[in-house]
């Protein structure tokens, strides 16, 4: 797990060592143990490196492979490495080191950009070959691990964050109308390619980049999870199945040459973790969980559950518990830590749960991405008999924070476009073959999407903003393969996560199986009032703020006058969704 930038271009110049250079401490927090710069002619690359698998500097970045012709930059992990590795020294491969990004080297020589096909992990990585000039990007199948790119005539940057882009200067920070479009309307998400700013672009998921000396580029898909029947599986074969399939993912994510703890949230999903790590023999397991003060009336911590957990399977378990006093400093270092602005509260506890996690270990398991594969939420089981034909208007009945209509009365006419382009996007995806119900079609779209822009972004970024890495086991591809194929009305059942929650009986607690589905809770963000109220109006008040003008101040002033009630259809205060945006664009000096 790292950070890794690079510059290369195809106008007959050498690449811009120095603007690769300034990009690196921007990274320094995703990768704190070292750093590597390599540069050959119109080709630099740059590394921050987290040492987790080769310790030594035998496994350091940029890596180069003179007798290959090849020099990688790669963040992630591979989890099947030990078992390429061995492939790759029968075929006649010769090791210098014990590290995973080596193999990545390898593979590419011995199998091309066909390689990513075979590697089980999370990663995003850039690899040039020496003779031809061409390099090649590619990101994983789930979008884990994030790559932006900001391209102008002749040249193209990348960067593991945003914000190093911006470091390395000459972006086009121009707001992306289009983006905004989204923020206010695809519950504050921007799917790829796009981010908020004009001169910067995202890398999809699952997809290679061929970019060849000249600067003619390809673009390759290589992976789509089919959300189509399996009529080799009967309905009672299901969970156990997905068991199996967890028990392989969570032991993958054990492959480390340092210790690996998890996120105990107290809900299904990290407490399934904690159980089949358990069940596999871990003995010593370090867990954590985070509480805020209560706000509003709402509570702010779900420790009942999470020590339920912690005791039965006997792990070593730290309670973080945070006060007024660390809440308020932390929300402008979380925002200064996303690539584009995240409205989920959630941010703010990864943040501080980061920073005390991350003084005890350097890796973590966490049960993110589950409910956007096994239909957790409570916008999927209102499309479970809609007609196919009426889906798109089901969905974005359930899931916008807003209809585009209303938008003409939030945002002002500058920033406002004709078409309702969250629809147009969420048409063309349902329009597609290979999601046989309107629940199927929710699903793939989210997987595809709102899973990779949202919650696995925002665990991203929070990790690495202390030097975390933080591994996804709900995410392992063979798992969500399987998942999308499993019958809607399994995945509907028992109020969500049906097939799930049958899958972990008797290995999960029953407490925590049939309690109500909770989220991370943050009052403090959820109900807006004193210094944090102070500091919502004081952005959106900001001479910046008032010169952008991106929202109508008539809804502003309402908002400020009533803080509270305004909510999205998902319940996400109105208020914060305008703040947080501000507050982002404020912070990167846009």
């Amino acid at each position: 797990m790292c950070g890794i930038a690079g510059e290369l271009r195809y106008d007959g110049h050498a690449a811009d060592g120095e603007a690769v250079r300034r990009m690196l401490p921007c990274l320094e927090s995703r990768g704190p143990d070292g750093e590597g710069f390599w540069q050959r002619g119109p080709v630099a690359f740059g590394h921050r490196r987290l040492k987790i698998i080769d310790l030594s500097e035998a496994g350091g970045q940029p890596m180069t492979d003179e007798e290959l012709g090849l020099t990688l930059v790669f963040n992630g992990c591979i989890y099947n490495y030990k078992q390429l590795r061995s492939a790759l020294q029968q075929e006649g491969y010769k090791f210098f080191s014990t590290s995973d990004t080596e193999v990545i080297l390898k593979a590419y020589h011995r199998w091309g950009a066909d390689c990513v096909t075979r590697f089980l992990g999370m990663f995003a990585f850039a690899i040039v070959e020496h003779d031809s000039g061409t390099v090649t990007l590619a990101r994983d199948r789930l979008g884990i691990k994030p790559l932006y790119l900001a391209e102008k005539p002749g040249r193209v940057r990348f960067a593991s964050t945003l914000p190093a882009l911006l470091a390395a200067g000459d972006v086009d920070t121009t707001i992306d109308k289009v983006a905004l479009q989204h923020y206010m309307t695809f519950h504050s998400v921007v799917p790829a390619p796009r981010t908020i700013i004009s001169g910067v672009r995202k890398l999809p998921p699952a997809t290679v980049r061929t970019i060849r000396a000249d600067g003619s580029a390809t673009d390759r898909v290589y992976w789509e999870a089919s959300h189509t029947r399996r009529p080799d599986i009967a309905d009672a074969e299901w969970p156990e199945l997905i068991h199996e399939k967890l028990k392989v993912a969570v032991e993958r994510r054990m492959v480390a040459d340092v210790p690996v703890g998890v996120l105990l949230s107290g809900g299904i999903d990290s407490s399934y973790i904690v159980a089949l790590l358990a069940e596999q023999g871990q003995r010593g397991l370090t867990t954590f969980s985070i509480g805020f003060e209560a706000a509003g009336g709402e509570t702010g911590d779900e420790f009942a559950y999470s020590d339920i957990v912690a005791k039965q399977f006997d792990t070593v378990h730290h309670q973080i518990r945070i006060g007024k006093d660390r809440f308020l400093p932390a929300v402008d270092r979380t925002v200064a830590a996303m690539s584009e602005p995240m409205v989920s509260h959630d941010c703010i506890a990864f943040n501080l749960l980061s920073e005390d996690v991350s003084k005890q270990v350097k890796v973590v398991q966490s049960g993110q991405g589950a409910d956007e594969i096994l239909a957790g939420y409570s916008w999927y089981p209102p499309l479970a008999d809609v007609p196919y034909d009426q889906a798109v208007t089901a969905y974005a009945r359930e899931f916008f924070d807003r209809p585009h209509s209303r938008l003409a009365q939030q945002l002002n006419p500058a920033w406002l476009v004709d078409e309702d382009v969250s629809r147009a996007f969420v048409a063309a995806s349902f329009g597609r073959p290979g999601a046989d119900t309107a629940v199927d079609a929710a699903l793939r779209l989210d997987s595809q999407v709102m899973l990779v822009d949202d919650p696995v972004k925002r665990v991203d970024n929070m990790t690495m903003a202390w030097g975390l890495e933080a591994r996804v086991p709900f995410l392992d591809h063979e798992l969500v393969e399987l998942a999308a194929a499993c019958p809607p009305g399994l995945k509907l059942a028992h109020g969500g996560k049906g097939v799930l929650k049958e899958a972990a009986r008797g290995v999960v607690p029953d407490e925590v199986i049939d309690r109500t589905k909770g989220y991370f809770p943050v009052p403090g963000i959820r109900h807006l009032e004193g210094a944090m109220l102070d500091k919502v109006r004081d952005a959106l008040t900001a001479p910046a703020a008032r010169e952008r003008a991106l929202f109508r101040q008539d809804y502003v002033d309402q908002l400020l006058a009533d803080p509270n009630t305004p909510r999205t259809t998902l319940g996400a205060n109105q208020l914060w969704q305008l703040a947080l945006l501000e507050m982002w664009l404020q912070d990167k000096g846009i």
